[in-house]
């Protein structure tokens, strides 16, 4: 049985607003949904390639 990922909402999300969530997974890989459901998932990306694009966002504000 394959575990399932466990979504973490992004800290910058209101109450009620449109959220972005984060669960990694097996293989290395983040992936990304705009809701705790892996049925809408969005991206799928490296642990390296998401770091990156973190750090280029607080680097830009």
């Amino acid at each position: 049985m394959t575990a399932q990922p466990v979504w973490r909402k992004s800290s910058f999300c209101a109450e009620g607003a449109a959220c972005v969530y984060v669960a990694t997974a097996p293989g290395a890989l983040v992936r990304v949904a705009d809701r705790a459901d892996p049925a809408h998932l969005v991206l799928a990306t490296t642990q390296s390639a998401w770091a990156d694009f973190l750090r280029a966002v607080k680097e830009t504000g």
